[in-house]
């Protein structure tokens, strides 16, 4: 699996560095870089890679589509570790954007981050038809701003020292990370035009945001902050809303194998064709970092 992983990580990060190299050079071209490159297990990117091959999609186009996802995840992550958000010192082993620059280059690069993404997917390299790259760009839109990413982080912050029901605290986690998932399961299918597939595919990538949150939520409570490459511990200190906090450790897992069942058995209908896909859900869950 890291063999495979690595190289959609090469591919991701080399087709990223020849964009921004063609861009004009400015004054934020450099704190762009440094929260995108070359950090990053560009899980997301897999998963995009992964369901274009189970419907044959153009190795290309799913590229540049992965490029404009980690743009995505990277604006969100440089403003997630802002003072007035999470106020993270580190992240992916180095200084966070606003530490390494300042808090108003780190506000700015993130959001030129979250505008170039729609650059990509509009740019006529892209080789789908007219209807199909607005779709894409609708969608991603929605994943990102306030039924998405922003909507998500803005309930993760207005829940802490609050107790929140299990349907609260899933509802927050799908918009703050299940969206983007989402958008990268759908994608190819929007490629492919085999839209039948939309919606199930849809509920898969809400299903894998729940999984990756569950692991990100073991990995702040159990490891440490030199092999997470961010700080560890801080949920608790902070009040946050998880599932863990709800359910407890033992319960929350059960419930991630349950899910990861789940969604096992909806892609049975695939065959072999899904077996990179399983490997990747696998690794999601059972990640340490």
């Amino acid at each position: 699996m890291q063999k495979k992983l690595n190289k959609i990580v090469n591919r991701t990060n080399n087709y990223l560095y020849k964009y921004f190299s063609k861009q004009k050079k400015t004054e934020l071209i450099k704190p762009m870089l440094y929260g995108l490159l070359p950090g990053g297990k560009k899980v997301r990117s897999k998963i995009l890679f992964d369901i274009g091959s189970i419907f044959e999609v153009d190795k290309k186009n799913i590229l540049q589509v992965a490029a404009a996802v980690e743009c995505i995840h990277a604006y969100s992550l440089i403003h997630d570790d802002l003072p007035c958000m999470d106020n993270d010192n580190l992240r992916r082993g180095k200084l966070t954007t606003h530490k390494k620059f300042s808090e108003s280059t780190a506000i700015l690069a993130g959001n030129s981050l979250l505008t170039i993404a729609f650059q990509i997917l509009s740019e006529k390299r892209l080789n789908l038809e007219d209807h199909k790259k607005i779709e894409l760009i609708n969608l991603l839109s929605e994943s990102s701003g306030h039924t998405g990413i922003a909507g998500g982080q803005f309930l993760d912050l207005s829940y802490e020292k609050i107790k929140k029901n299990k349907k609260q605290i899933i509802n927050m986690q799908i918009k703050k990370t299940g969206k983007l998932f989402s958008f990268c399961c759908v994608a190819p299918i929007i490629m492919s035009g085999k839209t039948k597939y939309f919606n199930k595919f849809a509920k898969i990538g809400n299903e894998i945001g729940l999984l990756f949150q569950i692991a990100d939520d073991l990995i702040d409570l159990r490891g440490k902050t030199s092999s997470a490459g961010k700080k560890t511990k801080k949920d608790l200190k902070m009040g946050k809303a998880t599932l863990i906090s709800l359910l407890g450790t033992y319960n929350t897992i059960k419930y991630a194998d349950n899910l990861k069942l789940k969604i096992f058995k909806s892609l049975k209908i695939f065959g072999k064709k899904g077996d990179d896909f399983r490997e990747t859900i696998n690794y999601i869950l059972n990640r340490t970092k």
